[in-house]
């Protein structure tokens, strides 16, 4: 083949350059990005080299030598560099490798036509060459593409935390860049989903725990959610334009988690405070009864309680330590029927119903509720003092550490006021 090569060199040298002008024109007229930012004339210019280049390997393969690949791992990197995609540029080796050939029997007929028989054997040493050339151009592209894909998470992840974290600049520059970046208008319905950390309670219906949640929640009509993975569980930025806030819980119940939902705001600089409330919001989500969606301003009350631990643990020990005392089967009993009467809207009956005992059995458990804790369940004001106790019970007993945490139940105990009407609560059914 070297031979062979040698004898038509200049007459092959013509035939290339030919063939690299129609070769531009094609893939100009395809892709026209491909000139970008260079030109035709440059284009052109790499078209060329990279025939010559194969040429070159056909020969050096006759001597049992690699083939010169830089060139070729350099297109393919200043591809992806550039944004452009892959096939064009593996299309425009094969044109090459067919028109390298076509240069190749064209020259050797014109010099010799007896000769042709002697090139045959050299067309699987080209197609090898050019596969080698593809292949690095094809390796490289992604190589650089997936340096570029992780940036660009990176970059982008690096935005979210500013926008939900409130770093420095997030109301300046980052967050024209983050509008830029994911699309955001200056001004719109924002809101913030907090999302717990993945396990049993946390992903029983379907997301995995640590999985991140699908972006395209809801399809192409829903608003748009960008997720951040964090080890203790996902924050997702939530663009509602038009939709209204509850439309966040009825794409969050399929995936059965654990989640808080902020109000809405009404522009990216506010996605910081957006954050935390959302954070506030799933302190107060049931852990019991299976995955739920707390929207802060349907919980307003329990997240009174869950923003100040100190006080939270007062007004356990204040308003329910005497409760909180009992022996444990004894405090499970009035801490769940004071809780059911609560979510029965002070219904004794309801509550009965719920609790599967008799009415007076709740009015009883009812009764010594006040009894213990001074405080009577006719007066708004004691109602609101004992719901809110409750609330910071379930809390603390759904945290972490609820089985060691002795804090509120050391210390005194505030003795319990008569209560000022000892015939139980009224003005339930």
């Amino acid at each position: 083949m070297e031979r062979i090569i040698e004898e038509i060199r200049e007459d092959l040298s013509r035939r290339l350059a030919a063939a690299a002008d129609r070769l531009t024109d094609r893939m100009l007229a395809e892709d026209p990005a491909c000139a970008a930012p260079s030109g035709r004339a440059e284009l052109r210019e790499h078209v060329h080299r990279h025939l010559r280049q194969a040429v070159d390997g056909l020969v050096r393969a006759s001597r049992g030598l690699p083939v010169e690949l830089a060139d070729s791992r350099a297109a393919g990197a200043l591809r992806a560099e550039r944004g452009l995609p892959l096939a064009p540029l593996l299309r425009a080796y094969r044109r090459g490798g067919r028109a390298l050939w076509l240069a190749l029997t064209e020259a050797v007929a014109a010099h010799d036509r007896a000769a042709l028989p002697r090139l045959l054997p050299g067309a699987a040493a080209l197609w090898d060459v050019l596969d080698q050339m593809t292949d690095a151009v094809a390796e490289s592209y992604r190589l650089v593409e997936t340096a570029r894909g992780a940036h660009d998470r990176e970059r982008r992840t690096a935005l979210l935390d500013a926008l939900l974290d409130g770093a420095a600049g997030a109301a300046g520059p980052l967050a024209a860049e983050a509008a830029a970046r994911f699309g955001l208008p200056e001004r719109g319905r924002f809101a913030v989903v907090a999302v717990a950390a993945g396990g049993p309670d946390a992903a029983a219906g379907g997301a995995r725990p640590g999985a991140p949640l699908p972006e395209g929640l809801g399809g192409p009509d829903a608003p748009r959610v960008w997720w951040r993975v964090r080890a203790d569980g996902e924050s997702g930025l939530v663009e509602l334009g038009h939709h209204p806030l509850d439309c966040v819980r009825d794409l969050l119940a399929p995936l059965g988690v654990r989640a808080g939902v902020s109000p809405v705001v009404e522009a990216p600089a506010e996605l910081a405070r957006a954050h935390r409330l959302a954070l506030l919001a799933l302190r107060t989500a049931p852990r019991s009864g299976g995955p739920g969606t707390a929207v802060l301003d349907e919980r307003l009350p329990a997240a009174l309680v869950a923003a100040e631990d100190e006080l939270a643990g007062r007004l356990r020990q204040v308003v329910l330590g005497p409760v909180l005392a009992l022996p444990a089967e004894d405090r499970r009993v009035l801490l769940e029927t004071l809780g059911t009467w609560l979510a029965c809207r002070g219904s004794t009956t309801h509550a009965a119903q719920r609790l599967y005992c008799h009415r007076n059995t709740v009015s009883n458990r009812l009764r010594r509720l006040e009894q213990l804790t001074g405080r009577v369940l006719t007066d708004p004001r004691h109602v609101v003092e004992l719901a809110l106790a409750h609330a910071a019970v379930l809390q603390r007993d759904a945290g972490p550490r609820a089985d060691h945490r002795a804090g509120d139940r050391a210390g005194p105990v505030p003795a319990a006021r008569s209560p000022r009407e000892p015939h139980g609560p009224r003005g339930a059914p």
